[in-house]
């Protein structure tokens, strides 16, 4: 078994080069399990798009999340699991619209979605970590 950290070029590198965005796991056989950091809607310079707004950083988050697996020879279709940090679960109508835009398999994928009290930049009220499979070549 391969195991690799990487932050791919085309998507801001974390914040303070703390962490990776991706881990992947190259299985037995071909394939891989991609890991990906919790992911907010951040912009290329790192600032925050659309403080406040669910819906707009639902679609920049996925967006970001799409460039991270595309990095890797996955896509959206890949995802097995969502894990979503919401700071008010008033904006989940909102967030839902967004994800069943972008996941329209039945069923979609398995989720977790919980209300925290904050995140780590001011006006990020979303944080979306998947894990997804690269199908083997």
């Amino acid at each position: 078994m391969k195991t690799m950290l990487d932050n791919p070029h085309g998507v801001a590198a974390p914040f303070g080069d703390r962490f990776a965005h991706v881990a992947r796991v190259d299985l037995t056989g071909g394939g891989a399990l991609l890991m990906l950091s919790g992911q907010v809607a951040v912009d290329d310079a790192g600032a925050v798009v659309a403080p406040g707004d669910a819906g707009r950083q639902a679609e920049q988050i996925f967006d970001l999340i799409g460039r991270l697996l595309a990095a890797h020879g996955a896509d959206l279709h890949g995802v097995l699991h969502i894990r979503t940090f919401m700071t008010s679960l008033d904006d989940l109508a909102a967030y839902a619209k967004v994800r069943n835009e972008v996941f329209t398999s039945t069923p979609p994928p398995a989720s977790t979605t919980v209300e925290v009290g904050r995140l780590f930049l001011p006006g990020a009220v979303l944080e979306v970590e998947v894990t997804a499979a690269v199908a083997a070549p």
